[in-house]
This record gives C-alpha cells, sequence and structure tokens, in this order.
C-alpha cells in the first residue's frame, strides 16, 4: 500500500481535503460542508472522507490537519476558532481515538507558512514570516523548516496588541490625519486586525469619506486612480508597512509571504512591499514581501508536510 497521508484545511464554511504520497504534494482534492456546531456531525464527515480515500491510502493512514484557530502545542487544545465545535477540544487526541489512527494539527495560518517555506516562495530561506491579509490579519513564523509554534501555539500574531497610530502625517497634506481606536475582537482597541484586512479597508474608507464601500470596490477604485481610493490605500499602506517591519526586524525574516483574500492584489502586495523596505534596518533591492505560491491548497499542503514528519511509514 502506496505510503499516503490524508490531510484536511478546516475552516469555517468547508472542509478541503487531500491525499499525500509525498510531503508538500496534494491529490485528489475534495471540499464539503462543515458542521461548525457539531462536534459528532464533524466526526461523521471525515469519516466519510477517509472512507472515500480508503482505496488509495488504506485503512490506517495518518490524518493532518490544518485548522482556524489557535493549537496550544502543550495542551493540544484549540480555541480562539471560528468553529464552535473545536473550541477548548483536543481535536487531535479525541478525533484518534475516535478514528483509530495518528492525528496531528495545527493553525491554518502555520501551515499555510510551512508549505511556502519547504516547496513555494519562501524555500531555500531560514526564516519565512507568513502575513495573512483576508479579513482580518494573521501569521506565522517558520525556522529552519519548522513552525514557530510559541506559548499557548501564539507566535507570529502580529495583528494584535494596541499598536496602531491615533494620527498619522501624510506627506502631501498639511494636518496629521485623525485615525479611530477601533475595537478588536481580541477584546483590545487599536489593533492592526481592526485595519489591516478587506473589512480594515472598508472602515478606513468609511472614516475617511463616511462611505460604505467594499473592499474591492476600493481596490478597483485605486486600479483606476480615483483619488480617495488612492489616499485610503496610501493610508492603509502606511498602517500595515510600520509593524511589518517592526516584524521583520525582530525576527531576521528573510521573506515575507502574503496569503488570504488580499494575496489576489498583486500590485497592493507590491506597494507594500516598498514601503517596508523603506523601514527596515536592512537594506535590499530584491522583492521581500511577496505573494504566496500556493494560495489556494497552502492549508493542504503545509500539513502534508506535517503528517509525513510526524507519522514516517
Amino acid at each position: 500500500m502506496t505510503k499516503a497521508v490524508v490531510c484536511l484545511d478546516i475552516g469555517g464554511s468547508f472542509i478541503k481535503s487531500g491525499l499525500s504520497v509525498r510531503p508538500g504534494e496534494i491529490a485528489a482534492v475534495k471540499r464539503v460542508p462543515m458542521p461548525v456546531n457539531d462536534w459528532t456531525a464533524f466526526c461523521d464527515a471525515v469519516q466519510t472522507l477517509l472512507n472515500e480515500y480508503r482505496a488509495l491510502s488504506g485503512d490506517d493512514a495518518p490524518l493532518a490537519i490544518s485548522t482556524a484557530g489557535l493549537v496550544d502545542a502543550d495542551s493540544g487544545e484549540v480555541y480562539a476558532s471560528n468553529i464552535p465545535a473545536f473550541h477548548y477540544r483536543r481535536v487531535a487526541e479525541t478525533l484518534q481515538r475516535h478514528l483509530a489512527r495518528p492525528v496531528v494539527v495545527a493553525n491554518d495560518a502555520d501551515c499555510f507558512v510551512l508549505a511556502e517555506a519547504v516547496a513555494g516562495k519562501g524555500q531555500g530561506e531560514r526564516i519565512v514570516f507568513g502575513a495573512i491579509l483576508g479579513s482580518g490579519v494573521g501569521g506565522g513564523l517558520v525556522i529552519d523548516g519548522n513552525i514557530i509554534q510559541g506559548t499557548a501555539g501564539i507566535c507570529g500574531e502580529w495583528g494584535h496588541g494596541p499598536i496602531m497610530r491615533t494620527a498619522l502625517q501624510l506627506a502631501d497634506e498639511s494636518e496629521p490625519l485623525q485615525l479611530p481606536r477601533l475595537p478588536c475582537a481580541c477584546g483590545q482597541q487599536g489593533c492592526l486586525d481592526t485595519v489591516g484586512g478587506a473589512r480594515g479597508i472598508e472602515r478606513l474608507y468609511q472614516q475617511l469619506y463616511g462611505e460604505a464601500l467594499s473592499s474591492q470596490q476600493i481596490v478597483t477604485a485605486w486600479h483606476a486612480g480615483q483619488a480617495r481610493a488612492q489616499r485610503t490605500l496610501v493610508v492603509w499602506c502606511e498602517l500595515v508597512s510600520e509593524p511589518l517591519a517592526w516584524v521583520l526586524n525582530v525576527t531576521g525574516a528573510a521573506r515575507v509571504v502574503v496569503g488570504g483574500g488580499m494575496a489576489s492584489e498583486p500590485a497592493l502586495i507590491a506597494l507594500l512591499d516598498r514601503r517596508v523596505k523603506q523601514l527596515i534596518l536592512r537594506r535590499t533591492e530584491q522583492p521581500l514581501v511577496v505573494v504566496g505560491q500556493f494560495a489556494e491548497n497552502g492549508g493542504l499542503i503545509g500539513a502534508s508536510v506535517l503528517g509525513h514528519r510526524h507519522h514516517p511509514r
């Protein structure tokens, strides 16, 4: 029987699955709805997927899971997740007993960065930081090909902590721009997470102009040279580039790989790259902040690397 690992990438809407024969390679990708509130229904869905892969993987193939939420490396508990059925549950341990096979679970941002570090845009670099720019802001850190999980699973969460400016002086404006300290889901105020992602762009535009537009509308207007959109994204870039430069100076990362929905806008990421390189201590002309290679299946690919490492067969 082929030495395969069954891989899952679990989010708030869907379970994406695939089969991995070699680390970093995924085949037979499927997608099924995720029952976020029902642990039993989740276990049933996983068992159904395992049954569908059985002919290729065998009865005891290890299961490697990339999931939304933080994963405490010591206790194994998953928390701060948008999946209520997982909240403070030892997902790997419980599933392993239920399915009678080895299971490893990791945070989805960490899996994305691992995929990029091992086989993607960070390949060949010792230290790679992953910046997730989706509806909010997340991240992860890989050093020497290993995820740095941190205490209680917290590492790379550069979107949190009250670090946001209350005023910003734009180069071509005489008066500083006053910025709101918005409440964050983490319980603090003024976190980058409130303005750094797609919802943050919408909040900034509404704060500046009193008008509600989607992030896609704003970015489209930016591409077209519309003045309000351009000013909004200059503000966004200033607010995001400064903490990202701090991350680079602290970690020494050689590459920042961007994932999440905003990675679909390479021109915007190039704008961020230029500004970050102006703020960091080291000097480089090479691309530093880059769009990830595995925007679609990064979670599955990272899970495959973990699965083969933890359960060599």
